[in-house]
């Protein structure tokens, strides 16, 4: 169900920031019905409020880097004299970097090395597509050991070196891994993939150095939407910018009734809603709190596209379960199709480059208690389907894909819970 909105605008516009304290006195009813609100896996919702201190509703912060493009420069001048010191084999980089199945020597897996199957997908993700990659091969290789292993980037590049030049069917992301809890993201634990997802991104964003490659990072993933708030009294209305990781959509309607397909999950996201009852605003015009409209529209959409299936929700009783019911989403994905003029803040020419095709999709099997990730991605250069499923990946196909529809009976099968679709080059 959609969570009913705010003054301060929807609970799911997160603010894009590393989370920096972990807060601990969030554990309470509110507390838990807001997290799943935004559709957090229910098992994972507690420690990640323990982790996470984010708020939602506000614009991303755009501080400006302490490192200037100057001093960038004297500092790749730096790391190379550093790295002329240090063993070849630590810090050799590949002339030029694609996806880990793109690769003759066949596709490679990551090992589970406890809980970590939702981190192995993640990462899947992300080193399989090409235009991340190209941003990754760019970054300025850190100085010292001890940066190098506190470095979400380095580590990834170096996971990514390790998959395409070694023979292994799989290899292990445990300096990875490492290097995550240096940052305070606890892992062996279960984890909620779309919250992991937003972690992962903060970290990558906040210690790229460079701002050409956070701006290229940004554009890579960030979508901007435009946050409309009318009083139904007197017409006043408010206007903010946000910017999202994710669409979050949800899979029930305003009536608790199932939707039927992606489209329709997308339309309702952007249906504006009424905020009437306990759920009315202040209106600074009115003196008063009177019911308002709440709406949002789509202003840009970036080149990978991630979509959050909220598959975790209240039900009556209060508990929290998982909604396994079948929700088909298409290969080739149209905007323009789905939202009207109305949905929609953006020039023609933005519009017009609306146009994706699936790329990946995060799996989740199991219950609110319990469950196992696996991904599937397909490669941008050879365009065959594979499954990542920690250590084993095998070549597979679009009915395979498919699969992860889900199904109403289903008890263990997988249910995507992440989409990613890729931009269309225009022809």
């Amino acid at each position: 169900m959609r969570p009913r909105g705010k003054a301060e605008g929807r609970p799911w516009l997160r603010e894009l920031e590393v989370p920096r304290e972990p807060v601990g006195n969030l554990i309470d009813c509110l507390s838990l019905r807001r997290a799943a609100a935004a559709g957090l896996c229910p098992s994972v919702i507690v420690h990640a409020m323990l982790l996470m201190s984010h708020r939602g509703g506000h614009q991303e912060s755009k501080k400006k880097l302490e490192i200037s493009p100057s001093e960038t420069m004297k500092a790749e001048e730096e790391n190379y004299k550093e790295e002329a010191k240090e063993p070849k084999s630590e810090d050799w980089r590949s002339p030029s970097v694609f996806g880990a199945a793109d690769l003759k020597n066949r596709a490679v897996g990551l090992y589970n090395i406890g809980q970590t199957c939702c981190l192995n997908s993640l990462l899947q993700v992300f080193l399989m597509n090409i235009h991340f990659t190209k941003i990754l091969r760019r970054i300025s290789v850190p100085v010292c050991a001890t940066q190098k292993k506190k470095n979400v980037p380095y580590q990834m590049l170096l996971l990514l070196e390790k998959m395409q030049c070694g023979k292994q069917k799989a290899v292990s992301p445990r300096e990875l891994v490492l290097c995550l809890e240096a940052h305070r993201v606890t892992m062996f634990v279960q984890y909620d993939a779309a919250q992991l997802f937003l972690t992962l991104w903060n970290l990558l964003k906040k210690q790229m150095k460079n701002p050409e490659l956070v701006e290229k990072l940004s554009d890579l993933y960030t979508i901007s939407v435009q946050e409309h708030l009318a009083c139904q009294i007197c017409s006043s209305e408010t206007k903010r910018n946000s910017s999202m990781l994710s669409l979050p959509v949800p899979l029930l309607d305003s009536d608790s009734s199932m939707l039927k397909t992606l489209e329709k999950c997308l339309q309702c996201f952007f249906r504006p809603e009424e905020l009437t009852g306990h759920n009315m605003c202040f209106c600074e015009h009115c003196g008063k709190k009177t019911p308002f409209q709440q709406s949002v529209k789509l202003v840009h959409l970036p080149q990978t596209l991630t979509i959050h299936l909220k598959r975790f929700c209240f039900g009556r009783s209060a508990y929290i379960h998982k909604i396994s019911n079948c929700l088909p989403f298409p290969q080739d994905l149209d905007f323009n199709a789905v939202l009207t003029e109305q949905q929609c803040q953006a020039y023609d020419n933005e519009k017009a480059a609306w146009k994706y095709e699936l790329f990946a999709v995060v799996a989740h099997s199991g219950t609110t208690s319990y469950g196992h990730y696996c991904a599937y991605i397909r490669s941008l250069t050879e365009c065959k389907w594979y499954c990542f499923n920690d250590s084993f990946v095998e070549q597979v196909s679009w009915d395979d894909v498919k699969s992860t529809y889900g199904h109403s009976d289903l008890y263990w099968g997988q249910t995507a819970y992440l989409l990613f679709y890729m931009k269309k080059q225009p022809q």
